[in-house]
This record gives structure tokens, C-alpha cells and sequence, in this order.
């Protein structure tokens, strides 16, 4: 049966809920914003009116039956999935679902070293082991590439007895790995393909994009409606193919996700897919456009490389996604992070992510070509007036870290603090990394090598918000006793 995609079920049963005079005896306790004038001088009436707790004709998220399990499956159908979840954790808890769902005390799981910190986090809470499959890396651009297929194909071979492949596509830096090829390897063995597609919503959505986890064939995909699909921060959806169970993953699901959704958060989701379904394809044929644009325009600029298609070469960089604005900009001197920070603080302008080479501003829906041309004129002008010569700066974006004991014996192991200077050869028990993008540095169970030690005081030097690490400051480090 095809689905009504201008239908919003649970937007509309929220709306018809604010007409009804009903008196609250139920939470959230500011009583439709009676009790908290401030929060509906900060929000709006209509907003704080809206955010209600779950009841029988608004459904509940933790056992949906009705307007939210009909929003749930027309997304699915938007996004070519065979059922979907509304996620109000954000990705970080889609991600760890998909690892939950498949993976149990001991089990191998194949993957790349430059997953998410959330990746790292199920496998401490699941038990699950990494194997990883350390991705090529750009010697000048210095950031991590896809997974070849080939190196996936030795990993699931040398490890027969591990039960999934998990693949980033696209990474934070645009670049897609060879998704069907994957797909065809790890179901060929028996095992299932994960996909943290956070940053490939708008994939389904036209065909000048790389292809979407769910066209791939993939078992399950975490997708960020709120990057690039234009819904609320914190909201996302977790999707499903067959072969899935989608009554086992809502257990897994519940064991994490709050039991007081958000309907604000929720809300979002139902109207944003609906959005996407109608008019996705034009909107993000413009975002594309926007970008070739604006890489045109800093490439002609001198000093800065916005790469593009130009990296792909069907084995590394399988695919590269057009919307992001990715740009190097070491060749003048500057680390990303300095760059990044002297946009905000002097041309007002908010980028994405600054590391040590590389910017990204991220282009949705919701740009426009002046606000392109105001991004363009300031790096023409910052270039101008902070160009410093680019010796001395480091040129590696990643790292190869060893796994020396599984992630979630280091994570609940004894351990102490050491400075940081003294840590190379000990075994880390917490994360490091800079945020955004929060892939790690290092992260539990790795050893601590030289290298990464100059790498994360370089890191700090330049400004990067580093994060995981117990001592704030990122002075001592916690490792094996």
C-alpha cells in the first residue's frame, strides 16, 4: 500500500491535542507554561503548550501504537527502509542501538578506526571487540579515507566469527566508502552491516548523491535528521531493512532511551520527513549547487584547497558527499582551528568544525547564496591579513592507534593518572579527542605512543576543545595500574 506522504499523524494529533481545553494533572510540571512564565517568554506560548507527556492519544515513543508508530513507518518509507524508530537521544543513541542489537559480550565487530566516540562507547557497554580496518589516509589533506572493500574482505576472512561490519558513510570529511561492495562481502559471510549515516540524511533524496545505506542494502543505519533533514537538535531515526527485527531492536532501544520523549523533538521528525518527501530532491539539488559554487569561489582565492569529486578513485574514496564544504588550510599557514576561530570572532560567522588542517561548513537547507558569499569574502580577507608561513605545523589528521585490551576491560580496570608526558607506552582507560568531530584520539584500551602524546598538546596549543578525559584540562591521562 503506498503511503500518504503529505500526511504529518503525529503533527496533526498534536495540533488537535493544543485546541482542547484540557486541564493538566499529568507532568511537565510547568503546567503548559503556567508556572514558568519565563520559559514562555523565552519559547512562546504555542511551544510550551505543546510540551506535553505521553497519553493515550498522543501515542508513547517507548511502545508506539498509533500516530507515532504511523510517523515511524512513513519515514521508513521516505527513506526506503522497512521500519524506522524516531530517536530522541540524538545518533549517539541510534548508533549504539544498531551495536546492541548485534553484538554481545565477545563478539567481534569489524570496523574503522575513525568511528565516532558513541561506536567506542556501546562496544564498553556491550563487551563487543573491534577489529579494526585502519583506513588510507590523504598525505596531504591528512584525514582519514573510506573503507576499500579489499581490506574488508581480508578483515571478515581472518575474523569468520564476527558478526557485523560497521562502515561511517560519508565521514565527517564527505568521503563515502563502496557501500554495496561492503554489503555484498559481510552478507556473503553471515554478517550484518551497520551504517552511522549521521551525516547522510539527505542521501535519499536525489540521485546526484552517493548512495544511501538503505539502497546499499545495509541491515540498519543511524541517520542525524537534525544535520542535514532540518528537524530539532537531539532528534534522529534509526532504520531498519528485513532482515532486522524491529520488535527486538525497540527492547534494545528502551534499555537507553528516556520513557519521557520530547514531543517537540518528536514533532520535528514527523514534519521534517514530511518536508523531505515532498521537496527534498529540490532542496538539496540547490544545497549541492551552493557548494560546487562556493568551492569554486575559495579555490580561485589562493592559499585554501576545497576539495571535491576530484579525491575519488573507487577504492578509498568510493564516493565524496557534494554538500560538504570541507577546506584545507595549511598551505597558508594556519591550522584549521585558528582559521575557525578567527571567523567567529571576527566576521561573526559560525563554521561546522575547525582540526588541525581542515574547516567545514556544513551547507543545508537552510542556506542562502549571500550568506555563501559573506563565508567566501571573510576567508578572502582573513587570508590577507594572517597569512604566516606553513612550516612547522603538523600534517596528520589520524592516527593507527594499537588495541592492546578490549575497550571495556580497560574502561572498568583499574587504572591511575600519570602526566601527560609520561604516558607513551601505557594503555589508556578513557577517551581523548577533540570535538567536534569527536573521533578519537585515543580511546580505551589503546596505547598511548609518543606521536599521539605530541599530537594532543599540539592539539591543545592551537585551540582544540579537547574532551573524554577525566582531568579537564587534559594534563594527566588515566591508564592500566
Amino acid at each position: 500500500m503506498e503511503l500518504d506522504q503529505t500526511k504529518a499523524p503525529l503533527y496533526e494529533a498534536l495540533e488537535d491535542f493544543r485546541k482542547k481545553r484540557i486541564v493538566p494533572f499529568d507532568v511537565p510540571g510547568h503546567k503548559r507554561g503556567r508556572g514558568n512564565p519565563e520559559l514562555v517568554d523565552l519559547f512562546g506560548d504555542k511551544t510550551v503548550r505543546i510540551d506535553v507527556n505521553s497519553m493515550k492519544p498522543l501515542d508513547n515513543l517507548c511502545h508506539p501504537a498509533s500516530v507515532i508508530r504511523e510517523a515511524e513507518e512513513l519515514a521508513a518509507d521516505a527513506f526506503g527502509a522497512d521500519s524506522s524508530f524516531f530517536m530522541v537521544n540524538g545518533t549517539t543513541s541510534a548508533v549504539q542501538a544498531m551495536i546492541l542489537s548485534v553484538c554481545r559480550e565477545g563478539d567481534k565487530i569489524i570496523m574503522p578506526r575513525n568511528v565516532h566516540k558513541s561506536v567506542i562507547n556501546a562496544l564498553i557497554l556491550s563487551g563487543g571487540i573491534p577489529v579494526y580496518v585502519n583506513p588510507e589516509v590523504d598525505s596531504k589533506l591528512g584525514i582519514a579515507l573510506g573503507m576499500e572493500p579489499k581490506k574488508v574482505l581480508e578483515a571478515v576472512e581472518d575474523n569468520p566469527d564476527a558478526v557485523a561490519v560497521f562502515v561511517n558513510n560519508p565521514t565527517y570529511y564527505g568521503i563515502c566508502s563502496d557501500l554495496k561492495a561492503i554489503v555484498q562481502i559481510a552478507h556473503s559471510h553471515d554478517m550484518y552491516v551497520l551504517v552511522d549515516e549521521a551525516h547522510g540524511t539527505h542521501f535519499s533524496f536525489s540521485d546526484k548523491l552517493p548512495v544511501s545505506a538503505m539502497e546499499a542494502g545495509a541491515d540498519m543505519s543511524a541517520v542525524s535528521m537534525h544535520k542535514s533533514g532540518g528537524s530539532l537538535t537531539q532528534s534522529s531515526l534509526l532504520l531498519l531493512n528485513k532482515t532486522m527485527n524491529p520488535d527486538y531492536v525497540l527492547q534494545i532501544i528502551n534499555l537507553m532511551q528516556t520513557t519521557s520523549a520530547s514531543y517537540l523533538l518528536m514533532t520535528s521528525l514527523d514534519i521534517s520527513r514530511r518536508n523531505l518527501a515532498l521537496r527534498g530532491k529540490e532542496q538539496f539539488e540547490k544545497v549541492i549547487a551552493m557548494s560546487e559554487y562556493a568551492r569554486r569561489e575559495i579555490n580561485d582565492l589562493g592559499g585554501y584547497y576545497a576539495y571535491g569529486r576530484e579525491l575519488i578513485n573507487g577504492t578509498s574514496v568510493y564516493d565524496f558527499d557534494p554538500t560538504k564544504l570541507a577546506v584545507f588550510t595549511r598551505d597558508m599557514g594556519l591550522t584549521g582551528i585558528e582559521v575557525y576561530d578567527i571567523l567567529r570572532d571576527d566576521y561573526d560567522i559560525q563554521l561546522e568544525f575547525g582540526d588541525i588542517s581542515i574547516i567545514l561548513a556544513y551547507i543545508s537547507i537552510g542556506d542562502r547564496l549571500q550568506d555563501i558569499e559573506r563565508l567566501v569574502n571573510a576567508l578572502d580577507d582573513l587570508q590577507r591579513l594572517n597569512r604566516k608561513p606553513a612550516a612547522g605545523l603538523f600534517a596528520a589528521e589520524y592516527f593507527s592507534p594499537k588495541v592492546a585490551v578490549p575497550p571495556r576491560r580497560a574502561f572498568y580496570s583499574d587504572k591511575i593518572s600519570v602526566p601527560l608526558d609520561e604516558a607513551a607506552g601505557k594503555i589508556c582507560t578513557e577517551f581523548v579527542m577533540a570535538y567536534p568531530p569527536g573521533i578519537p584520539i585515543l580511546a580505551p584500551g589503546e596505547l598511548i605512543t609518543k606521536d599521539i602524546v605530541e599530537y594532543i598538546k599540539y592539539a591543545k596549543e592551537k585551540g582544540c576543545q579537547m574532551q573524554g578525559t577525566e582531568d579537564f584540562d587534559v594534563e594527566y591521562l588515566n591508564v592500566l595500574d
